[in-house]
C-alpha cells in the first residue's frame, strides 16, 4: 500500500509531539467517560453515544449508515454493536419505508431511559475532563481548531 500526501517529508519533532498530545487527550477523556458510564449505568461509551444519537435525530431514528458515520464505527461493526443493543431491548431496526434495502435503527424507551439516567454523568465528565481544563478564550479557539480539523 502506498499512501502519499504530496510530500515526502516525514513529521518534525515538533509536529509528532501535537500529533501524540492529541491521541493521548482523546483516549484520556473517552478512557474516563467509559469507566464513569460503566461505574455508574453498566453502560459503554460507544452505547451511550448511539442512545444519543437517536435521541437527537428527527423520529428518534437514522439510518444505520449515517449512524455509522457519527458515532465513527465501520457499517460492521455499527452492526455488531446495535444487534448487541436490540438484545439489550435499548433500540430496534426498522426497514426504510421507500427503501427496502435500507434500514433504520430507532431508540427504544428503554433506551430513552437509559440515556436520560446517564446523560447527567456523561455531561459532567465531559465538563470535568475537558471543558473545565480551558479557558472561555481557549475553548472558543479549541473548537475553531476542531471543526477546522474535522471538515
Amino acid at each position: 500500500m502506498n499512501i502519499t500526501s504530496g510530500s515526502d517529508e516525514r513529521l518534525t519533532a515538533e509536529q509528532r509531539a501535537v500529533w501524540r498530545a492529541f491521541d493521548r487527550a482523546h483516549a484520556s477523556v473517552a478512557r474516563h467517560l467509559e469507566a464513569d458510564l460503566m461505574e455508574l449505568h453498566r453502560l459503554p461509551l460507544a452505547w451511550y453515544e448511539v442512545l444519543a444519537r437517536l435521541a437527537e435525530a428527527d423520529g428518534c431514528r437514522l439510518r444505520m449508515s449515517q449512524l455509522a458515520d457519527m458515532v465513527m464505527l465501520s457499517p460492521s461493526g455499527l452492526t455488531r454493536l446495535v444487534d448487541r443493543m436490540i438484545e439489550a431491548g435499548l433500540v430496534c431496526r426498522i426497514p426504510a419505508e421507500k427503501d427496502g434495502r435500507g434500514t433504520y435503527a430507532a431508540l427504544a424507551d428503554a433506551g430513552q431511559e437509559r440515556l436520560d439516567e446517564a446523560v447527567d454523568t456523561h455531561e459532567r465528565g465531559v465538563r470535568e475532563y475537558l471543558i473545565d481544563s480551558l479557558g472561555t478564550a481557549e475553548l472558543a479557539r479549541f473548537a475553531e481548531f476542531l471543526r477546522r480539523i474535522a471538515d
